[in-house]
């Protein structure tokens, strides 16, 4: 489940549809850790700077710009490559 997520979200195609429980499971897989501030989901990775932070939707969707955002940083650090070709997740 986890590697369809990430082709889903790579693909940038379903933004506005992406579960908020499915991108925070992503990140968690991927190696991020997370931290909890009312309903802000912070979520942090040794060898990457930036720091990434999401909330849900009423709807329990993910905000389609927060998605964005870790598409980027995904790609960005190229934290996808050895998921993808291994089947890590």
């Amino acid at each position: 489940m986890g590697r369809k997520i990430l082709e889903i979200i790579l693909s940038g195609l379903s933004d506005k549809n992406t579960r908020f429980n499915d991108l925070r499971k992503l990140l968690l897989s991927l190696g991020f850790a997370e931290r909890i501030k009312g309903s802000h989901h912070i979520f942090t990775k040794s060898g990457v700077i930036e720091i990434i932070n999401i909330q849900p939707l009423d709807a329990g969707k993910s905000k389609p710009y927060q998605v964005k955002q870790v598409r980027n940083l995904i790609l960005k650090y190229k934290i996808h490559e050895g998921v993808l070709k291994n089947g890590q997740i």
